[in-house]
This record gives C-alpha cells, structure tokens and sequence, in this order.
C-alpha cells in the first residue's frame, strides 16, 4: 500500500515522493492505536513523512513535536503538517533522538514512533531508505533509553515492533524503568502467526493488558476491528 506519490486521509493528505517510507500499514496502526487522552505534549521519533504526527494531531488537542534524522522525509514532514489544518500545533525538526534528547528539558505526555526495524539483514540499495529501515540509526536501547529521560512522570509511550523482538524490548524496558501496560499482537489474518505488537508502557509498575487484531479476514475483505481502529482515517471505511 502506500506507493504512490501521495496518500489521501479523510482529513489531510501525505505526500510521499522524497520520503525513504511510505504511508503503510504499521504507521497507520500506531497512529490510530495510541491513546492522547489527556496529552498536552506529543513527542512523534522519527516521523517520516509526517503520517502519525498528523493522526494524532486529528485526534488531540496536544502541541506535537515531530523528529527526523534524514533530511528529505523532514522536509516533506513539514510540507505535509504546513498543508493540514494542524500546522500551528505541529512542528518538524530535522534532528536526530540523541541530539534532541541531549538538547531539550521538555517532558512529553506521549512518545511514540515507528522505528527502524531491521537488525541483522542487508541495507537496501538506497542510503535514505536504509537509515529509515535499519536501527544502526536508532537502536531500541537508544530508543527507550531517550524515551524514558523524556518522558513525564504520568506519561505513557507508544511503539510497533516486530513481534520477534517482544523479550529484548521487554528486558530493555526494565532496565530503563518503563512498565509494559498495553500489547497488541498484530496479525494479516486469523491463518498467519502475529508478525507486529503494538506496546504501550508507563513509568510505574502495572499488569499487562494484550489483545489481538488482524488486519484481514480469510476472504481478503478489512477485518472489523482494524476498521473500527482505523476508520477515522482510510477514505473507504
């Protein structure tokens, strides 16, 4: 999905000709899963083309601070939050997690991203596409290390992970003092094991809840939940 050069939301559009990534199904999901209840500050890590800053800025009142470390994607992020109806609450910065997070003493009330996730696997052919896939930009350690120094005491943040990396990114969130309260175990269709997890922590102790959706029925057709997650958002719902 997502390979035009635009994408087309009910209330905004994305364009995504300069950006390594394109809108697709992880983002989409993040964005319209994460909860902004009672967010007055979002922090969006590397935000690409711009896709979960604006979903959540649809959705909240919130001031939104949205980081790219690849020069292109950010100056395409800002192009698409300078067209929508949020440009005054939505600022881009071409910066990466470390420099941002060495730099500021603001504290958000969420933080999410949609980080690399390749680990071990060979670089695409295209160098901005690589640093977009590849967590040699941002490992997860880097991520929750940051996320923890940045986040607000009664905070929460707001990630998606290929569901082979559940166990590192748990024993990381211990050791950064984040607690895993919320997990989606994200699969194509009832046939297919869970492929993406959607995680949610905090920074007090607490139980896990996890629940389950797929992206498809067996038919092909959008499954109900993801429908009703999502239909905010995708034209046709």
């Amino acid at each position: 999905m997502g390979r035009n050069n635009y994408f087309q939301f009910k209330q905004f559009r994305i364009e995504q000709e300069r950006s390594a990534m394109k809108v697709g199904i992880d983002g989409i999901l993040l964005g319209a899963w994460a909860n902004v209840c009672h967010c007055k500050q979002i922090l969006d890590i590397g935000t690409g083309t711009g896709l979960i800053a604006l979903m959540l800025a649809q959705r909240s009142q919130a001031d939104i601070t949205a980081i790219e470390i690849e020069k292109n994607a950010a100056e395409e992020a800002a192009k698409n939050v300078a067209a929508s109806v949020w440009k005054e609450r939505v600022k881009v910065q071409h910066i990466s997690l470390q420099k941002f997070a060495s730099e500021t003493t603001q504290q958000f009330d969420l933080i999410v991203s949609n980080p690399p996730y390749f680990q071990n696997s060979l670089k695409a052919g295209n160098e901005n596409r690589s640093l977009a896939r590849h967590t040699d930009s941002l490992s997860h350690k880097t991520l929750l290390y940051s996320t923890s120094k940045l986040l607000s005491e009664e905070g929460r943040c707001a990630f998606v992970f290929p569901e082979t990396v559940l166990k590192d990114i748990e024993h990381l969130a211990k050791l950064n003092h984040l607690y895993l309260t919320r997990i989606t175990m994200v699969s194509p269709n009832e046939n297919k094991p869970t492929n993406r997890i959607l995680v949610e922590m905090i920074k007090k102790e607490c139980s896990t809840a996890t629940d389950r959706l797929q992206i498809y029925n067996n038919d092909g057709s959008w499954n109900d939940k993801f429908k009703k997650l999502t239909c905010d958002y995708y034209l046709n719902f």
